[in-house]
Order: structure tokens, then C-alpha cells, then sequence
């Protein structure tokens, strides 16, 4: 899959929101991004609704196709749709694994994944994009939790506090349950992608 390799200050400033890193020091420079930036214009009803769509697919670090689909899954599920793609994208192996304070950004966690550094339910995977289910567990492979880069981590993320919808171990972590709209970001307007969608 396509990943974004350049200035993460760059889409933050874009974004107006903390979309890539984990520091606020982006907000140092309040004007968007570009040598000449223009002056603020006020938006269309489309291009708020477009920003608030980038904004949450460049979070979660996902191609267009990709959160399409996911969109698709919310789509077809019972219940609120805004809520249910939320927790769709909360779910995903790599969100979950970074919000259990495993790693300090979820490309982070990401590339834990891809390089075979964590186990779910005991057996070795490797697809970050993997929807958990409650009950699904997570655990660091041994070899890696002993090797001083991870231990330096641990060390750093060691304060995270982790959702309630979730439960750490010592060995890594567990689903507990769905989360609610309320214990999910409140910065998303999963609304006005619901919106952006169904034109």
C-alpha cells in the first residue's frame, strides 16, 4: 500500500488538527502550508466536508479505495452509520495496538505489524488492517519486548492511558468490547463524511 513519506507538519498545518506525529509543535506556524500561503477564504459546504474526510483518512494513514470500503461496511451494518464506520476504523489491528500505548504514532504501530512483531490470539499476523473483535488479543512477540529499542519505548509510552473499551497486559493487550461514540475522538464530524458520501 501507497504511504505518505514527506513534511507531516505540512498536512497538519493543512488539516488544522494533529493528523500525523504526536507533538503539537506544528502549531508554532498558525498560517497554512507554502512559502506565499494564501489568506483564509471561507469554505464551500463540499470542500468543509472534503477536509473532514482527509483529515480522518490521513489519521488513520488509509488509501481512498480502502476508506471507501470501509464506508461501504458502515453502510450496510444496522445502527447509526457515522458510528459504526468510527469503530471500524478503531478496530483496526494497527489504531488498536497504538492506542494501547505500544507505539508512539499508528504508522508506528503499523510497521510493528508488517514486521511480524506482535501476535493476535496467540498466532503470528501481519495485516495491520485486521477489524479486532471483542475478546481478540494482542501480544508483543518475546524476542522483541527484550531488545532495548522497545524497552526505551515502553519506557516513554508507559503514562498513555488507554480506553476503556480496551484492557493492557503485561504482555500486550485485549478488545474488551465495541466503543461508543463518546469514548471515540470527538474531533471527527463523522457527519459530514457520512454526507460527502452520499451525494
Amino acid at each position: 500500500m501507497a504511504r505518505y513519506t514527506g513534511p507531516k507538519w505540512r498536512i497538519n498545518r493543512r488539516e488544522n488538527s494533529n493528523v500525523l506525529g504526536s507533538t503539537d509543535k506544528w502549531r508554532r506556524r498558525p498560517t497554512a502550508p507554502g512559502q506565499f500561503p494564501r489568506p483564509k477564504k471561507s469554505l464551500s459546504e463540499y470542500a468543509i466536508q472534503f477536509r473532514e474526510k482527509q483529515k480522518v483518512k490521513r489519521m488513520y494513514g488509509m488509501q481512498e479505495r480502502q476508506f471507501r470500503r470501509y464506508f461501504g461496511l458502515a453502510l450496510k451494518a444496522e445502527g447509526n452509520t457515522g458510528t459504526r464506520f468510527l469503530q471500524l476504523l478503531e478496530l483496526r489491528m494497527d489504531n488498536v495496538l497504538f492506542r494501547l500505548g505500544f507505539a508512539k504514532t499508528r504508522s508506528q504501530a503499523r510497521q510493528m505489524v508488517t514486521h511480524g512483531h506482535v501476535m493476535l490470539n496467540g498466532e503470528k499476523h501481519n495485516i495491520p488492517s485486521t477489524i479486532l473483535q471483542p475478546g481478540d488479543e494482542l501480544q508483543i512477540v518475546e524476542k522483541t519486548k527484550k531488545s532495548p529499542l522497545f524497552e526505551q519505548l515502553s519506557e516513554e509510552l508507559k503514562a498513555t492511558q488507554v480506553p476503556t473499551w480496551m484492557e493492557r497486559l503485561a504482555a500486550g493487550g485485549k478488545v474488551v468490547a465495541e466503543p461508543t461514540r463518546d469514548q471515540m475522538d470527538q474531533g471527527i464530524r463523522e457527519r459530514l463524511i457520512i454526507e460527502l458520501y452520499s451525494k
